[in-house]
Formats: C-alpha cells, sequence, structure tokens
C-alpha cells in the first residue's frame, strides 16, 4: 500500500476523486428546486368599478352677514354655534356720528321747509299785485320759480333724511335668515370700515341638516359620472361608518394646478343627526359600473410574470394584432359586430404538468382588487398563478444552513 500512495499517478488519480466527489456533494446539497407557485381559482362573482376623489363638506346655503357702514362694534349678541332667528340683531355699532348726521339733515329739513313757506307767500302776494299792474310779468316769474327751488330743496333735504335714518338702522346687524353662526370675524370695540369691499363679519349656515360636498375629480374620472348617481363616503372623525348621498351637479368651470385637470362635483347629503359638521374631508367613492355573476381574477394574477419571461419571445398581442390589420377583436360577435363591452387585453397563467402556460384574456372593469374576464379561454374553476411561493422559503433555509467546506 505504500508502494501504491507512492506512485505518482495513482496520487494523482486519488486527488481528482476526491475533487469530484466534494463537488457532487456540494451541487447535490444546494440544487435549486423546483419553483413554487401559488394558485386560486377562477371564480363567478360581482363586480363594481367605482372612481374616488376627496372633498369638503360644506352647508347648502352658507350667508356672509357683512355691513354697509363704517363704525365700532359697541355691543355683540351672538356667537359661534349660536342659533339665530330671520331678523334677529347680531350685533351693533357705535352710532354716534350717524345719529348726528341724522339730526343734521333733520335741521336741514326744518329749513328748506321755511324757505318753501316764504316763497310760496312771495308768489301769493305777487299775483296779486300783478293783478292790480303793480309788478311785471318778470317779477311773478322769479317768484313762481323761487318757490319751486324751494319745494326743490326740501324734498332734497328730506331724502337726506332718509339716506341718514337707513344708515342709522345699518349700524345694528339682523340676521338676513334663520340658522346658526358657523363664523364670527369681529369682537366688541373693534372698528369695521365699510369701503369697496364689504367687511364679513359672520357665517351663518341655514340649514346643517342638508349638506353638500364639494369633491374634486379628476378628468379621466369625469367622464363616468351623471347625475343622480349613489355616492358612498366617509370622514375622518367617523371612520367605521359609510355615508351616502347624490351627485347633484358636475360644475363645468375646470380647475388646473400643475397641468393637472379636475372638476367640481358637488353632492347632495342628508345629514338628519347634525353629526356631519361643515369643513370636514370626505373620502368620496362613486360606483360606475356593475357587473352581476361575472367571471373574476385577482389582479394579482395578471401582475405576475414568470423570472424567465425576459428571455422568452414575447407572445402576439391578438388584439393589438387585429387592430393593426383592420380585424375583428377577440369577443367580437361574427360578422365583425362590435364587441357587447369594450374590454382591453392581459395575460394570466396556468400550471400544467409543471410547466406555466400563458392565457391571453379580454379584460372588464375592475375594482382594484378583482377585474372581469370578458373573453378568452378561461373559465370556472380553472387555477392560475398569483405568485411565487419558495421565494421566502428559500431565503430563510439558506440563512439557517452554514457555508458547506469541501475539505
Amino acid at each position: 500500500m505504500k508502494k501504491i500512495f507512492r506512485s505518482p499517478l495513482a496520487l494523482l488519480l486519488l486527488t481528482a476523486a476526491v475533487i469530484s466527489a466534494g463537488i457532487a456533494a456540494y451541487w447535490q446539497f444546494y440544487k435549486v428546486a423546483p419553483p413554487q407557485y401559488r394558485l386560486q381559482a377562477v371564480e363567478n362573482g360581482d363586480i363594481s368599478q367605482t372612481v374616488s376623489a376627496n372633498g369638503t363638506i360644506n352647508p347648502v346655503t352658507l350667508v356672509s352677514v357683512g355691513t354697509q357702514v363704517s363704525g365700532t362694534v359697541k355691543k355683540l349678541y351672538v356667537d359661534f354655534n349660536s342659533k339665530v332667528e330671520k331678523g334677529q340683531i347680531l350685533l351693533e355699532l357705535d352710532d354716534a356720528l350717524l345719529a348726528a348726521q341724522q339730526k343734521q339733515s333733520l335741521a336741514n329739513v326744518q329749513s328748506a321747509n321755511a324757505s318753501l313757506e316764504l316763497a310760496t307767500a312771495n308768489e301769493t302776494r305777487l299775483r296779486s299785485l300783478f293783478a292790480q299792474d303793480y309788478v311785471s310779468r318778470q317779477e311773478l316769474d322769479t317768484a313762481v320759480q323761487a318757490k319751486k327751488s324751494a319745494e326743490a330743496q326740501l324734498q332734497l333735504a328730506q331724502a337726506t333724511v332718509e339716506k341718514d335714518r337707513a344708515n342709522l338702522d345699518y349700524s345694528v346687524i339682523r340676521s338676513p335668515v334663520s340658522g346658526v353662526v358657523v363664523d364670527r370675524s369681529v369682537d366688541v370695540g373693534q372698528t369695521v370700515a365699510a369701503s369697496l369691499q364689504t367687511p364679513t363679519l359672520f357665517k351663518i349656515a341655514q340649514d346643517l341638516s342638508r349638506m353638500q360636498i364639494d369633491a374634486n375629480f379628476a378628468e379621466a374620472d369625469i367622464g363616468n359620472i351623471r347625475v343622480g348617481q349613489t355616492v358612498r363616503f366617509t370622514v375622518d372623525a367617523f371612520p367605521n361608518r359609510n355615508f351616502k348621498g347624490t351627485v347633484n351637479l358636475i360644475r363645468l368651470n375646470p380647475t388646473t394646478v400643475s397641468n393637472v385637470v379636475t372638476y367640481d362635483v358637488v353632492i347632495n347629503v342628508d345629514n338628519p343627526e347634525q353629526i356631519l359638521l361643515p369643513g370636514m374631508t370626505a373620502y368620496v367613492s362613486i360606483a360606475v359600473a356593475e357587473r352581476k355573476d361575472v367571471l373574476l381574477v385577482p389582479n394579482a394574477a395578471l401582475r405576475f410574470k414568470p423570472a424567465n419571461a425576459d428571455m422568452q419571445k414575447p407572445a402576439a398581442n391578438p388584439i393589438n394584432d387585429a387592430q393593426k390589420s383592420g380585424g375583428s377583436r377577440p369577443g367580437d360577435s361574427p360578422g365583425g359586430a362590435k364587441p357587447k363591452r369594450d374590454a382591453f387585453s392581459g395575460k394570466v397563467y396556468v400550471l400544467e404538468k409543471g410547466e406555466l402556460k400563458p392565457v391571453s384574456v379580454s379584460l372588464g372593469i375592475t375594482d382594484n382588487r378583482n377585474t372581469e374576464i370578458v373573453g378568452g379561454e378561461l373559465k370556472a374553476g380553472d387555477q392560475i398563478v398569483i405568485g411565487e411561493a419558495q421565494a421566502a422559503d428559500q431565503s430563510k433555509s439558506s440563512g439557517s444552513r452554514p457555508p458547506m467546506r469541501m475539505f
């Protein structure tokens, strides 16, 4: 035996055999297991496609109460959340200057009235003298004109009194509607100036039992929204409660921010409990399409892509090829008639004899979890691949094995 191991050829053969055995053991230990997939059966069911947006809850009628005269707030009768009736006094402004102006106007009326009495007496006297030929016609005409001017001055003074009386009344701010005060912008002692723009003193919601949501929907979704559609929404104040509303108006005035165009959709909401408050953020969802008892596949199956898919030649898209050649799309009826529903193309994978087989399908509406199948070779009960299952297991097993040493 010692002679055999001393032979260079024998030693070389023995070393090669040991290396080969080590390599074989290494690959046997770390060989890659065939991929495992998560499967799910295709089922029939109902699906609803929705469009979503955020909005703000506002009263249907929100009245801004201002002032037509300037002055200092002397008395304040209401505060936030105060219930008011139409005509109720909200606040009073200091009316000292306005009262003095009215007194001055009344004095002007008395002066104008005295001037009219004098002019009337002069006219009467001159008419008597003119009849006796003691005065000329010109003097009589002058007296008549003086009387008419005095009458006009009296009317002007009376109008000034009416204006000053109205301004004095405006110093007392009254509620134009019945409702609830939701905003107060002034305090006692504050000076308000009525110039070109009337200052807002209060905001009064006329009826909090009826509210509306102003929601901004993207232009891609606005085409599916119609007046009268049912709306579901939630608010942060009641996260576990769903509320309902109805689309009342789609305003034609678009809003563009950073090249994104949105439209304001007004949604009517009943608020009998008055738990929905002005200014709350509403998360709105509108069902724009519904299907009953249709074939559904999970969106995960449509997103699944095998690891070696990039190495394979891409399959031809029958829908795109048909459109390019002018032919009919899958799902079209014989004779070139249009399909019943608009659809777009997708691909899912089924497992046959341990190998993945792609299946092209025509897709309908989606609810972001499942998608309607309107054409293709799938049927209820088929097992489709929704993802790989061995990735997590391999990472755990490879992490637990210590690195193997060949020698």
